[in-house]
């Protein structure tokens, strides 16, 4: 189980700090949702679970045991919310490769299948797939890595409904053998997928027992007396 207890990100550029007291638990065999609207920190908290910011304060650990950034770099595997951006290799091949310079063509094939990219050519250029071609790309890079926390920005952005369903099934197959956690804007989306998780709202996360169904938005943010 991965905790995050009492974590605070205050970077110092900023007025407010992004994240306060943040706590958490996420479960391996389950995914869970964090919601919230654009610029609320949903990003950031995903850096700092993924060792890729350093919170101000607070714990992260993993059964228990306190982990530092780096072990947290190896115990992550994180998507982005577009992956295309990051991608650096010029092919398909090349891109699984990255970081498993003895990958071989049929461990590459099966990471692929594994996402739902069987048959898929490693020579082709990653920027030729359709978006969600290259957010499986994305995924089957990651989990070469055999993460025990898998965390996904956005997953569904941009994409439309059939590729959307399609990457919903695949999130809840991840789900099974790891830690899965995906912040989003679109809650409702997740609704069967995903039971619960929590929403994220200046900083602090609130229970979220349940996610809105289709149809259903958020509630708007409450706002402050001048």
């Amino acid at each position: 189980m991965l905790e995050l207890r009492n974590i605070s990100y205050h970077p110092a550029s900023a007025v407010a700090p992004v994240l306060c007291s943040v706590s958490l638990s996420l479960a391996v065999g389950r995914a869970s949702l964090v919601a919230g609207r654009s610029g609320s920190g949903k990003t950031t908290l995903l850096e700092v679970i993924s060792g890729l910011a350093d919170p101000s304060s607070g714990q992260v650990l993993w059964e228990g045991e306190l982990l530092n950034s780096r072990q947290l770099r190896w115990l992550c595997g994180l998507v982005f919310q577009f992956p295309e951006r990051h991608f650096l290799g010029l092919s398909v091949g090349q891109e699984l490769k990255l970081g498993h310079r003895r990958l071989t063509a049929e461990e590459a094939q099966a990471a692929l299948q594994l996402v739902g990219l069987e048959g898929l050519s490693l020579q082709q250029a990653p920027e030729q797939l359709s978006g969600g071609q290259q957010r499986r790309l994305a995924l089957a890079v990651q989990l070469l890595r055999n993460p025990k926390v898998l965390l996904l920005d956005e997953p569904t952005a941009g994409l439309d409904w059939a590729v959307r369903g399609e990457i919903l099934e695949l999130l809840a197959a991840l789900s099974q053998e790891r830690a899965v956690l995906v912040v989003s804007h679109e809650p409702e989306l997740f609704s069967g997928v995903i039971d619960g998780g929590w929403r994220l709202e200046r900083g602090q996360l609130e229970p979220l027992s349940t996610l809105p169904t289709i149809g259903k938005t958020m509630a708007p943010l409450k706002r402050t007396q001048p």
